[in-house]
């Protein structure tokens, strides 16, 4: 459990499984960083598909962690580790397939709005429960998924999108049900796989060099209000309140306000 590598001939896959909801702590989210760098600068490799076991994909950051913290040496490092995790995916030297099924909030947004090709199961529910958690953070990763306004909307409510509508704005590839999930995103890696590495690879860097969105950048100016968040209490009086809302869960989270709330 936690983060495992495997590989499908020149297909990596590198599986979040971290029980009960995939929330990462610390040290989880920067050892999610080095297997997605070790599998781009593996010169064997040619693609790798991200996915996760359990309930969902990712339920974001380990707020327990962070609560249980009596300085700020948590906030701090999780901080970091996700920039970490979210730029190795940005800045895989191979694209990266990004295979989603039930809930991906928070740190899951930040996953997938910087891989290359995603694919959902009709479950999947996209989300940043941010504002309710006292952080601020991956707006940056939300606008590369959905339309301006729709971000505002989903950020300001913390509100859920769903799979279907995701594929309607074209930020999702394919829906389809969840035991199907695993092959398709086998295909679409290896259709990518097949072509000439030497020439994805450079195609993978040069899409990166025209983006319009710096996105390291965006990101970290955006984690600076969390910080402020915390500074002014906000942020700790939220998080407590999710640490005592999920003790009232037990089956362990995502607790009601992480899971979908916008349905069509």
């Amino acid at each position: 459990m936690g983060i495992t590598t495997r590989r499908d001939g020149p297909i990596a896959l590198v599986t979040i499984d971290h029980p009960p909801v995939n929330a990462l702590p610390v040290a989880g989210w920067f050892e999610l960083a080095d297997a997605l760098r070790h599998a781009g600068e593996d010169p064997t490799t040619h693609v790798v598909v991200l996915r996760a076991e359990g309930r969902g994909f990712c339920a974001g950051v380990d707020i327990k962690e962070l609560q249980r913290d009596t300085g700020n040496q948590a906030l701090v490092g999780v901080n970091r580790g996700c920039a970490a995790a979210f730029g190795a995916v940005y800045d895989c030297a191979v694209p990266v397939v990004a295979a989603v099924h039930g809930f991906c909030l928070g740190g899951g947004i930040g996953l997938v709005g910087n891989a290359d090709v995603v694919l959902a199961a009709s479950d999947a529910t996209f989300g940043l429960p941010e504002v309710d958690r006292g952080a601020l953070g991956a707006a940056t990763h939300l606008s590369r998924l959905v339309p301006q306004h729709l971000l505002r909307a989903l950020y300001f409510t913390a509100r859920t999108i769903t799979a279907d509508e995701l594929y309607r704005h074209g930020s999702v590839l394919e829906v389809l049900p969840r035991e199907e999930l695993d092959a398709a995103a086998l295909t679409v890696a290896a259709e990518i796989a097949a072509k000439d590495t030497r020439v994805i690879r450079a195609a993978k860097e040069a899409l990166n060099g025209i983006d319009p969105q710096p996105v390291r950048r965006s990101y970290r100016f955006e984690q600076g209000f969390t910080y402020e968040m915390t500074l002014l209490g906000a942020g700790d009086e939220a998080r407590t309140r999710f640490v005592n809302g999920a003790a009232l869960d037990p089956a362990g989270g995502p607790p009601p306000a992480e899971t979908p709330t916008r349905e069509r």
